[in-house]
């Protein structure tokens, strides 16, 4: 049965779009290392970059794509699909478009394929990507994500971008933006992995028709507020012996499970060994009750929060907000 390898295997927006199941990450990839990255991408068949204004990479993300993708170059650019976020500093509705525009020109593109909007909540307006007080405390602006959400509408009706969508929200809060919506929300971005497999939000997510996408599926064991204690995914008994049965790497095994049940992955590395396994998973299925065995390591365990120290103690950096996401179950 597995005489044909499957390259590149893709899923269906509710935009008609097709979304390829991999993308490559590009968060923490330094500049220097993440044009190479990108080009060993292609090079190696993805056919999906994420990217972010806020990664303070997307002008060398821009000259690898100036390289591979367009008229006289490898890859035409119908065949690629590249995703943005609009950063919580420009969350007013005059600040949307130019947001846009500024990832589009440091991308060297015409249009987004997507477009998120990266947290529900905002930072105070302006140019500083993390405004502070005196104190050093973040100042923060109460702008409703659904003022957002009706801002970003305009740009899929002028074409500068293909299909928009959420980052790190809750169900309570696409709840909130379905209501006012004209565009429904294509794809909802968020953290995905075993030990937080998201079931209950995958299950709303694909009654509404949005496709989920999860960032540090691998568990992003590089993370800046790593805890000594924390479990370490890809040292679980389960994904190591099923990484031993099918000759598989446990990256493999962790990716495999996520595109299984649906839903897109975006491993981020900048090394080319590392980028051209992530992308061999679609020559070998789980069986059903591997997959319950994978999702079933839940323990509802969030790795990407960001974090401060407060009198001595770590604590979620904006979980005060009103608009904070992570203080629901899901």
């Amino acid at each position: 049965s597995h005489t044909a390898m499957v390259l590149y295997l893709y899923l269906f927006l509710n935009t008609g779009q097709k979304m390829p199941l991999i993308g490559l990450g590009t968060w923490k990839s330094e500049p220097g290392k993440v044009k190479q990255a990108v080009m060993w991408a292609l090079q190696s068949g993805y056919r999906h970059i994420d990217c972010a204004s806020i990664y303070g990479n997307e002008a060398e993300i821009g000259e690898a794509l100036q390289e591979m993708v367009g008229p006289g170059k490898p890859l035409k650019r119908e065949d690629v699909f590249i995703t943005s976020k609009l950063w919580n500093n420009k969350h007013h509705a005059h600040d949307v478009e130019p947001a846009l525009l500024k990832s589009l020109k440091d991308l060297r593109l015409e249009y987004l394929d997507l477009y998120l909007i990266h947290w529900p909540y905002a930072f105070q307006c302006g140019d500083v990507a993390f405004p502070r007080a005196e104190d050093g405390t973040l100042l923060y602006d109460n702008i409703h994500y659904r003022d957002t959400w009706a801002a970003m509408e305009p740009l899929k009706e002028k074409g500068l971008v293909r299909a928009i969508g959420l980052s790190n929200f809750n169900s309570r809060q696409i709840e909130d933006v379905l209501n006012i919506a004209v565009i429904t929300p294509a794809v909802l971005q968020v953290e995905a992995h075993p030990y937080l497999a998201q079931e209950p939000l995958l299950a709303y997510c694909r009654k509404h028709s949005i496709v989920m996408t999860a960032y540090s599926p691998l568990g992003s064991a590089d993370r800046a507020w790593k805890h000594p204690d924390e479990p370490v995914l890809m040292e679980e008994p389960v994904i190591h012996n099923l990484a031993t049965k099918y000759h598989k790497s446990p990256a493999q095994i962790l990716l495999r499970w996520q595109t299984q049940r649906g839903v897109v992955v975006i491993p981020k590395s900048v090394t080319e060994s590392r980028i051209k396994e992530n992308i061999e998973v679609f020559d070998f299925s789980l069986q059903a009750e591997e997959m319950e065995k994978i999702t079933a390591l839940n323990r509802d365990w969030r790795y990407i929060v960001p974090m401060v120290e407060v009198d001595g103690k770590r604590v979620p950096r904006d979980a005060g907000h009103p608009h904070y996401p992570f203080n629901d179950p899901y």
